[in-house]
């Protein structure tokens, strides 16, 4: 039996949803704050992330809200998990929750990416607020 697991983050950002959406889905920002990849919003479009020393992983989108909802499969042939950012607007700002879901934690990768990501993932979102105090986005 496959256990798969998913990890879940949320995480207020000081920026309209619109803003966020942007961090998320244009290249070039996203690249500031996480990784490059030729990253589109379209369902069915196909991309590659680049992850440094884990190398660049494939990657389609699924589903697509704007400025709500975009979903993607991540490390596809290895991890085989999803990427999925909820965008919701709070107060002056936007709440992000991120689920990154699908990871077998039966296989030591999936179980490595697990514990990993679930420690990492908290500081990349602190990241991506970093990032947006640091770029004009206008």
């Amino acid at each position: 039996m496959t256990d798969e697991r998913t990890i879940e983050v949320d995480q207020f950002l000081s920026h309209s949803p619109a803003t966020v959406w942007r961090v998320l889905t244009e290249p070039d920002v996203m690249a500031l704050w996480w990784a490059a990849g030729d990253i589109s919003p379209v369902v069915g479009h196909s991309f590659t992330l680049d992850m440094g020393g884990f190398g660049k992983q494939p990657c389609t989108v699924t589903k697509v809200d704007p400025q709500r909802l975009i979903a993607y499969t991540f490390a596809e042939g290895t991890l085989d998990s999803t990427l999925t950012w909820t965008i919701v607007p709070e107060g002056t700002g936007t709440r992000l929750f991120l689920a990154h879901s699908g990871l077998d934690v039966d296989t030591p990768m999936g179980l490595q990416a697990f514990e990993g990501m679930g420690s990492g993932w908290p500081g990349i979102l602190a990241a991506m607020e970093q990032t947006l105090e640091g770029v004009d986005l206008r």
